[in-house]
């Protein structure tokens, strides 16, 4: 149940350019078309599960003050295989994604679940992680990629999806139109936050409700109440 739950975070709970707001560079530069954002999230996805299985492996054997240096190399050395593997069998997709195909080895993601989840976990919840936090991270470059390219060129991985008529938003697939559906997108995640948090508080507030409760400071505000009573 520990490696599902580790597994399912990285798909919503802990989505990483929505929720918290990780990887934003590659998540604005590349997401002008679907294909990109989605060949970006492969590779990711790669690097990000790999380098997990492996810092989990050897975390006992690398010392602490150079275990960021480790961690670097670990993930330098896969995405150089990342790059070959593109170049050998996607390489009009490595032109499209240019110098961010290397820099996925500073992508912030990287780093910070080599440090704060794969260098302290098991094998198998190290990979979960990985792969569900590379899995959400896909599905967010993909949607917003999937997002501009059809209002920018009306197509959808490269497809017609419009009308004749449909007059495409140029800016939509330049640098503004990335921060544009990226403001509109997380201010979506954060008004859908705040109604899942106001319906729980609602729930809450009804379930005491039934329970005969007063709108008091809560059970520990009672149970003192109720001690006092008892002594005097």
């Amino acid at each position: 149940m520990s490696v599902l739950k580790e597994f399912t975070k990285g798909l919503w709970k802990e989505l990483p350019p929505f929720r918290l707001v990780l990887g934003l560079c590659p998540t604005l530069a590349v997401t002008n078309s679907a294909s990109n954002g989605l060949g970006m999230g492969a590779a990711v996805i790669f690097v990000l599960v790999l380098s997990n299985m492996i810092i989990s492996m050897v975390r006992h054997i690398i010392p602490a003050k150079v275990r960021i240096a480790c961690f670097i190399v670990i993930a330098a050395s896969l995405v150089v295989a990342v790059e070959l593997l593109m170049q050998a069998y996607a390489y009009p997709l490595y032109e499209r994604l240019g110098i961010f195909v290397p820099l996925i080895v500073v992508n912030c993601i990287i780093l910070g679940r080599a440090e704060a989840f794969a260098a302290k976990n098991g094998v198998a919840a190290s990979v979960a992680d990985g792969l569900g936090m590379g899995l959400g991270f896909t599905m967010s470059l993909t949607f917003l990629g999937s997002i501009r390219e059809i209002l920018g060129n009306g197509t959808w991985f490269g497809m017609a999806v419009m009308p004749e008529g449909f007059e495409p938003l140029r800016i939509m697939v330049q640098a503004p139109g990335a921060f544009i559906c990226l403001g509109l997108i997380l201010a979506g995640m954060n008004m859908l936050n705040f109604r899942q948090a106001r319906r729980k508080g609602e729930q809450a507030e009804a379930l005491a409700q039934q329970q005969g409760c007063g709108s008091c400071g809560g059970c520990t505000a009672c149970g003192a109440g109720a001690r006092d009573a008892q002594a005097q």
